[in-house]
């Protein structure tokens, strides 16, 4: 089964999740959604797989750009993985509608819970609880993968009634909101205008001036820069400072750093 896996990554929970399926199904070519104009790659192919993370408890803008170029073929399986810190809510069945929508047909939707990477929020949390979950996902994928390569469909995950109602109002009242939620970032005294913050933010949304990082108002919110900071000197509103920073220990900031628009 010749298959093509798109996805977008900022701190790398998706990407090491796309990897991963990809070795159990057998091998897969990978493409970063934020790399590419179209989904050309995909010419050929007998599956198509999406993976992104959960954004705001639900498909990020990113992926619903991507998605919306996408070429339907009613001979392509398509399935898709939603990385997320527990709470995958209605992203799967969003992402099920709009592929519909563009006459395509989502066979299979897979809820990936990985350590959240949300900063603002917190940090990850304890080193044993990031152990259990990164093996928990490794199990579901292995799982997800058999019912993939048989070709399996109706297989949509979704969270509990109560995420569906909650999370997807406030998805809808956040989602215009996002771009624009860049201004809550700022440098402390550790920043050495490395730039590398530039370099990862998968939509260039960063522009370096006076060797600091300004942020341009277009964010996607995946965190990327303050994550990969070697510095920890991006901080988020008051209380980052304190926090720890995450991103998946399997993935390397050079796996990150894709040009938009370039392969």
């Amino acid at each position: 089964m010749k298959t093509v896996i798109y996805y977008y990554t900022g701190t790398g929970n998706s990407l090491w999740t796309a990897r991963a399926v990809a070795a159990e199904i057998g091998g897969a070519t990978l493409v970063p959604m934020a790399g590419v104009q179209d989904d050309r790659d995909s010419a050929g192919a007998d599956a198509v797989g999406l993976v992104f993370p959960v954004h705001m408890w639900g498909v990020p803008a990113l992926a619903l750009r991507f998605a919306e170029k996408m070429t339907a073929d009613p001979k392509k399986y398509y399935f898709a993985f939603a990385v997320n810190a527990g709470q995958v809510s209605r992203t799967l069945v969003q992402l099920k509608e709009i592929m519909e929508s563009r006459g395509m047909t989502l066979a299979a939707g897979f809820d990936i819970a990985l350590p959240s990477n949300y900063i603002p929020w917190g940090g990850p949390g304890p080193a044993a609880k990031l152990e259990k979950m990164h093996r928990g996902a490794a199990e579901k994928i292995k799982t997800a993968a058999a019912l993939i390569m048989r070709k399996e469909s109706g297989h949509i995950e979704k969270g509990p009634l109560w995420q569906r109602i909650i999370f997807t109002f406030l998805y809808h009242r956040t989602y215009n909101m996002v771009p624009k939620m860049d201004r809550g970032f700022w440098t402390d005294e550790k920043c050495n205008g490395c730039a590398l913050c530039a370099k990862v933010c998968p939509v260039e949304d960063i522009a370096m001036k006076d060797d600091r990082p300004q942020w341009l108002h277009h964010c996607e919110q995946c965190l990327a820069c303050i994550q990969w900071c070697p510095q920890e000197a991006i901080q988020y509103g008051k209380k980052t400072p304190a926090y720890e920073r995450y991103h998946h220990p399997d993935i390397k900031m050079k796996d990150v750093i894709v040009r938009p628009g370039k392969k």
